[in-house]
């Protein structure tokens, strides 16, 4: 037998009476994700939040297979799920049986559920792919799809005197794309703007995760969480994520502009299903 090139670990849902109490130490253990990125392996975060996957797949040599895990309770990864891969490293391909799909920085892929055989490879191991991996369970087979960057759907919002200029890109959206549940996107914030998200919403509905990437080494994102009365923050580096869940707002200011990769998954993929937070109602 092959030797695994897969770890993986769970992360139970918490409530927002018990995510009050949290100090530091214990916000991040249940929310905060580092280690996505580790060369020549595949990194998996089994969430209790809508049963989504947040993980990493960096492609050293030999290309890495993506294999089910014992919290999916399936043969194969993708048997009962559905998955989404955003390539933030270098150039990579990601290869479904007899299909192969070359990924840019920054081009996503869809891939349905019961995709067999996948595996993830880096063009150039001097320059290795990072692909950063959503999952979610799936009632439908919805055909693969590959989305690059330029054919993402852009909003530019904000404005330099908010410090939040930015531009959104919607991988996934209703002129687009088809999937049972995943919603991804991309944020990218302009040089002087810091904000994201703000002013808040939540959506009861379905829960979010962030990564966050583009940052320097020395500089952070504070990531606010909590119920709209009763806020937390949490500290993240480059190319770390973050776990909201749906009874929680999401939202951050660095010391630097960044770059953010969010995804949803839950009851719809309606963008306008939300319920905004006043900026006088945050405590």
């Amino acid at each position: 037998m092959s030797q695994s090139h897969t770890d993986y670990t769970s992360r139970f849902a918490i409530d927002p009476v018990a995510a009050a109490a949290m100090g530091t130490d214990e916000l991040r253990h249940n929310f905060h994700i580092d280690g996505l990125f580790q060369s020549g392996r595949i990194s998996l975060t089994y969430t209790h939040y809508d049963r989504m996957i947040v993980g990493g797949a960096v492609p050293i040599g030999s290309p890495l297979q993506l294999e089910a895990i014992k919290p999916t309770g399936t043969k194969g990864f993708l048997d009962r799920r559905e998955l989404i891969a955003v390539n933030i490293g270098g150039v990579g391909v990601i290869t479904t049986g007899g299909q192969s799909f070359e990924l840019q920085a920054r081009d996503m892929l869809y891939l349905g559920m019961g995709t067999q055989d996948v595996s993830f490879a880096s063009a150039d191991e001097g320059a290795p792919a990072k692909f950063y991996l959503l999952s979610a369970p799936a009632h439908l087979a919805h055909p693969s799809r590959l989305i690059r960057i330029g054919d993402a759907k852009r909003l530019d919002l904000g404005s330099k005197d908010a410090c939040n200029e930015r531009s959104i890109f919607q991988f996934i959206h209703a002129d687009g794309a088809k999937t049972c549940q995943l919603v991804v996107g991309m944020t990218q914030l302009a040089p002087g703007s810091i904000w994201n998200t703000m002013p808040c919403h939540v959506h009861d509905r379905r829960m979010e995760a962030y990564l966050y990437f583009d940052l320097a080494e020395t500089a952070r994102v504070f990531h606010f969480m909590g119920e709209p009365d009763e806020t937390r923050h949490i500290v993240m580096g480059n190319e770390e994520a973050v776990l909201s869940p749906g009874w929680s707002i999401h939202s951050g200011a660095g010391t630097s502009n960044y770059a953010f990769i969010w995804a949803m998954a839950g009851d719809n993929v309606d963008y306008t299903d939300v319920d905004p937070v006043a900026l006088g109602d945050l405590r």
